[in-house]
């Protein structure tokens, strides 16, 4: 499915365009900084959200700040849109071009550029993976905590773009806790720094702002992050329910007992069945829902939690526990966790990846819910998240080939976003909203919430050239919007209370 987020151009004038901005492009930046050739762009045309495509029109790969600060010149000066990118792994379309925009890819800004062991800090440019920082700590016993399931190939600024978080984001918290300082290139091509390395900074806490933006403010070119002292050991417990509504009712049960595991994960019975045969992680695949819990720290400390969450465990229902009883086992039970999503392809041709938050105790009844919409939708849904945050993922398992069963995946996720926001969560926990979640933000946020965020926008950005017409929906879309969604007065799920 291709989607063009401006109006197609008539293939002579974008040609002429793409032209007159590579020249442009060309007399600021080497060479190979610049692609313009179809199969030199063809990469680029979309994120991991590769349901909508569009090739760009020029991508640009700077290698210093002030390539950067040229390239925003120019485009300025021509008013063309640019279209920030990381790795390409972000699920919302966030990286999607513009069929008359630039694509600024920062992958080549890729320096670790100082660590302290004391500070327990690192600065890095933004295309640095998120786990080469760990890798680069770990001789000074030091990690970067969030942990994408992409963390191998994700970079650190598509992680401040998305907020990014991971299996450990419980305890340990999502990017937006774990990034001191940013350095960012406006549009104007002015040099920022929001945050510090001291506890606080002056003036407004406009880093927050930042980080979760999406793009929409300004390209990163730096960014300094927290590292904090590997633990002495870990251990996971996998416990099984023969029901997937006392799994859920576990996971408010160990909070409630004032355990804050470092890790806590779910995955129902089509998750696990399709993992393990790819994975061999050991899951019990009989269970109809599977929690991971991680406990860590010193030794003692490990063994008093271990024994604390597999009570509360117990008393929730388990029907079985298992706990990690090395390191390497340990591995083996994330490994299964963090390989889920490319495991869909095991069972299904393809497969649609949602993202909506919402409050722990609602779990169990919005997992009834996807339940009764896979039957209404005809489709298959694989529930794998972060159960300790409510971040949930449901895998919705489709072929494209099919006609109709990507319109049919489609409405099944954005019914899925209605509900959670119907129960008091929010439509995304870390993949952003993209182009993915536009529509849906009009579920969620009223025309005065939607037009602070514009004026937010404006303030960065006025002539919305900085990744144009993504996570913020104009008050005209929302309207079409709610001529379709809106039956009787009532959103969708009305019925149900609102926090």
């Amino acid at each position: 499915m291709n989607i063009a987020t401006s109006a197609p151009a008539d293939p002579a004038v974008l040609a002429a365009r793409q032209r007159e901005v590579a020249a442009a492009l060309g007399a600021v930046l080497p060479p190979h900084c610049v692609l313009s050739a179809l199969e030199d762009t063809r990469p680029y045309e979309c994120d991991g959200l590769a349901a909508y495509r569009q090739l760009p029109m020029i991508v640009t790969l700077p290698e210093s700040e002030a390539q950067v600060v040229a390239i925003l010149n120019v485009c300025r000066q021509l008013k063309v849109p640019i279209v920030p990118r990381g790795a390409g792994t972000g699920l919302s379309g966030g990286a999607m071009p513009i069929v008359d925009g630039v694509v600024l890819s920062t992958a080549r800004l890729n320096q670790i550029v100082r660590l302290d062991p004391y500070s327990r800090t690192a600065v890095v440019q933004p295309g640095v993976r998120n786990l080469a920082i760990s890798d680069a700590a770990a001789q000074h016993a030091l990690y970067y905590a969030p942990d994408p399931s992409s963390q191998i190939a994700c970079t650190i600024g598509g992680n401040v773009a998305e907020n990014s978080g991971g299996v450990h984001c419980l305890k340990y918290g999502l990017t937006v806790h774990n990034v001191l300082r940013v350095r960012m290139v406006t549009i104007d091509g002015d040099v920022l720094e929001l945050g510090g390395e001291a506890l606080d900074a002056p003036g407004l806490d406009l880093l927050a702002v930042f980080v979760g933006s999406e793009g929409m403010l300004g390209i990163v070119t730096e960014v300094t992050v927290k590292l904090i002292p590997k633990p002495a050991t870990a251990r996971v417990i996998m416990a099984s329910f023969d029901q997937v509504g006392a799994g859920c009712n576990a996971v408010a049960d160990l909070i409630a007992a004032g355990i804050i595991p470092a890790g806590l994960e779910m995955m129902d019975q089509t998750s696990s069945r399709m993992v393990e045969p790819f994975v061999k992680a050991g899951y019990d695949t009989e269970a109809a829902a599977i929690l991971l819990c991680e406990a860590d720290g010193t030794a003692e400390e490990v063994e008093e939690d271990i024994a604390r969450m597999s009570a509360v465990l117990q008393q929730a229902g388990a029907s079985a526990i298992a706990v990690s009883q090395s390191e390497a086992e340990r591995m083996r039970f994330w490994s299964g966790r963090k390989n889920a999503f490319p495991a869909a392809g095991r069972i299904s041709p393809d497969y649609y990846c949602m993202d909506g938050t919402i409050p722990r105790k609602r779990l169990a009844e919005v997992l009834a819910g996807i339940a009764a919409m896979e039957i209404k939708h005809g489709l298959r849904c694989a529930n794998v998240f972060h159960a300790g945050d409510g971040n949930l993922h449901p895998l919705i398992l489709f072929n494209a080939n099919a006609p109709g069963e990507f319109d049919r995946a489609e409405a099944f996720g954005a019914e899925i976003l209605a509900l959670c926001v119907a129960v008091g969560g929010t439509i995304t926990g870390e993949h952003g909203v993209g182009i993915e979640k536009i529509a849906s933000m009009c579920v969620q946020f009223a025309p005065a919430e939607l037009a602070a965020f514009h004026a937010v926008k404006r303030a960065f950005d006025p002539a919305r050239l900085l990744n144009p017409d993504k996570a913020i929906p104009t008050l005209n879309r929302c309207a079409e919007f709610g001529k379709m969604r809106v039956t009787g007065g009532l959103m969708p799920f009305a019925h149900l209370p609102r926090f």
